[in-house]
C-alpha cells in the first residue's frame, strides 16, 4: 500500500541545519527536472510581479522572497516541513517509531517543486503551487505528468495506492486505475449528499494516519480498503474500471462536518 498525498500550503521552514542535499532525495532521475523547475521558481519570485505571477496574497511575500534563495536555505525531512489541516490530523510526531518507519516508507507526496518525495527526504519549505505556470517549464501539473509516470512506474507497481490528493495534485500525475482509490470525503443531510472541502483535508489526513497506526496488515485491495476505513467512518467503494479508478467515500456526520468536533475520534460511536 501506497498513501498518495498532497503537500500544504503552509509550510514551516527549518531554523537552521544543511541546505538540501540532492543525491540523498528520492527518485533522483528527477533532479535535473527539479532543478529546472527551481531556476523557473526563482526568477518569477524575484520579479516585481511574483506574488501576481504565483497567485498569492501580500502576507505571503516572506515565502516567495524565501523561493530566491532555496539552494541555501535549511532544509528539514518532509513531515516536519508540510503543516497544515491535513498534516495535523495525520500527526506524525505522535506515531511509534515503527509506525513512523511504515509512513516513511508508504507516504508518496506529489510536489510542485520536487515532483515526489517521501517523508524523510529533507527539503526547504517554499511557496509553489501546482496550478502555477514558469518559465522555461509552463504549467507544472503538464510539466511533471510524463516525468512523474516514468519515475513512479516501479516503485507503485502492484501496490495498492490509497490517493488522498487534491484535484490540483492529482492532475500531475494518474496512476493505473484498477490498484487506485481515490478518497472522497461527504455529509448526508436527509439524503442529500454534500462535499465538504476543509473536512475532507481533515479526513484524508485522519485515514492515512489510521491506516498506517492500525493493527494487521496493510490493505492491499480496494476491497480491503473500504472494509479497514470502516473501522471509522461510513465508507462506501464505488467500484472502478479499467480507465477510471476506484473510489472510497467517507460520509461524516452532519454535526460533525459543520464543525461542532474536528476529529473523528472524539466522535459519538456509530
Amino acid at each position: 500500500m501506497l498513501i498518495l498525498l498532497p503537500p500544504s500550503e503552509g509550510k514551516t521552514p527549518a531554523t537552521a541545519g544543511d541546505a538540501v542535499d540532492w543525491a540523498t532525495l528520492s527518485f533522483p532521475e528527477l533532479n535535473s527536472y527539479r532543478a529546472k523547475v527551481l531556476a523557473g521558481l526563482g526568477t518569477v519570485s524575484a520579479h516585481e510581479d511574483a506574488l501576481a505571477l504565483l497567485g498569492v496574497g501580500a502576507s505571503l511575500w516572506a515565502d516567495v522572497e524565501r523561493n530566491t534563495r532555496l539552494h541555501a536555505e535549511p532544509a528539514a525531512p518532509a513531515h516536519q516541513v508540510y503543516s497544515g489541516v491535513l498534516y495535523d490530523a495525520l500527526d506524525y510526531n505522535s506515531l511509534t517509531p515503527s509506525q513512523r518507519r511504515k509512513a516513511d516508507a508508504s507516504v508518496l507526496v506529489i510536489s510542485a517543486l520536487w515532483g515526489a518525495i517521501h517523508f524523510g527526504d529533507r527539503v526547504p519549505a517554499y511557496r509553489l503551487s501546482m496550478a502555477a505556470a514558469l518559465p522555461e517549464v509552463g504549467r507544472l501539473a503538464s510539466f511533471w505528468k510524463p516525468h512523474l509516470s516514468a519515475a513512479l512506474a516501479t516503485v507503485t507497481a502492484g501496490e495498492l495506492l490509497v490517493d488522498c490528493r487534491s484535484s490540483t495534485y492529482a492532475a500531475a500525475w494518474a496512476p493505473p486505475p484498477p490498484q487506485t482509490v481515490a478518497v472522497n470525503v461527504f455529509t448526508e443531510v436527509k439524503g442529500v449528499r454534500k462535499v465538504v472541502s476543509h473536512f475532507a483535508k481533515h479526513t484524508r489526513g485522519e485515514l492515512a494516519r489510521h491506516l498506517l497506526s492500525r493493527r494487521g496488515s496493510a490493505p492491499q485491495t480496494p476491497a480491503r480498503l473500504q472494509k479497514a476505513a470502516a473501522e471509522k467512518w461510513t465508507a462506501e467503494l464505488v467500484e472502478g474500471t479499467s480507465r477510471k479508478p476506484h473510489t472510497l467515500n467517507l460520509i461524516l456526520p452532519n454535526w460533525l462536518a459543520a464543525g461542532g468536533v474536528l476529529s473523528a475520534q472524539n466522535a459519538p460511536c456509530c
